[in-house]
């Protein structure tokens, strides 16, 4: 059986790398023969830096789907035609958005040293932070505040892009169209209901909606419909985790 698991809220707690208990549970679905795929909203240069070294060989989905890499190489990319990337940065300009925006592996960035996104960009410190003109091509935009950020989701929605709003954090997470993390498994030859899923965010849906077995982390609503089980975020909830991610691998869900 192959294994999906989201980073940050699933896995990782607080931007901080996973906890030995984590690891563990994570080597022992290896030896008893299962695959595991890390998939994440960060790209691949912000999800080495929390994810144990002994398992950054494994493929990794990063982006939100627009990324794919394996041995920690990036191996596909899906990035902004030219009419969507224009259309985009003039929103950004109608807007005076600021913003997170991603290539395959450098970033640019505009947002305030304080916001709580900025400390998890690039901890690794393996990439630059470059002007729009310098970046190309782009994978992901990430909008961090704008003015009348309701217009602005409409006007993005028109432009068939893949929106996903982060109402806790307050931000917008932008991909090209078609382009997310269940898009991404399916590139990896991935077939519908041959993988157990955990996550926790609006961003995992595409994958609890093709899972075999889905585990929520926390409680977001757009998840609830698909979840199979719920991890409630009380007490000592990641050893509650490590236990569902041991079980499950003994489990037989053929």
């Amino acid at each position: 059986m192959k294994f999906v698991f989201d980073l940050d809220g699933t896995i990782c707690f607080q931007g901080k790398p996973m906890t030995e208990r984590i690891v563990q549970a994570l080597e022992a679905l290896s030896v008893d023969g299962h695959e595991v795929i890390f998939a994440s909203a960060r790209p691949i240069r912000d999800m080495l830096p929390v994810v144990a070294p002994s398992f950054h060989h494994y493929p990794m989905i990063g982006g939100n789907g627009s990324l794919i890499a394996i041995n920690q190489k990036v191996v596909q990319s899906s990035v902004f035609s030219k009419k969507e990337w224009q259309a985009i940065r003039g929103l950004i300009e109608e807007h005076q958005a600021t913003y997170l925006i991603d290539s395959e592996w450098d970033y640019a960035y505009t947002g305030d040293d304080s916001h709580p996104i900025r400390q998890n960009i690039d901890p690794g410190k393996f990439a630059k932070n470059k002007t729009l003109e310098a970046l190309n091509p782009i994978v992901k935009v990430l909008f961090l505040t704008a003015n009348k950020m309701d217009e602005l989701v409409d006007k993005l929605i028109a432009l068939d892009v893949y929106v996903n709003r982060h109402d806790k954090e307050k931000v917008l997470d932008i991909s090209p169209k078609g382009v997310h993390k269940w898009s991404a498994l399916q590139r990896l030859g991935i077939e519908e209901k041959s993988y157990i899923v955990f996550g926790n965010d609006a961003n995992d849906q595409s994958l609890f909606m093709n899972a075999r077995y889905g585990v929520q982390v926390g409680n977001h609503q757009s998840l609830l419909p698909y979840s199979h089980e719920k991890i409630a975020l009380a007490d000592d909830y990641e050893q509650v985790l490590v236990e569902r991610i041991r079980y499950l691998g003994k489990a037989d869900l053929r």
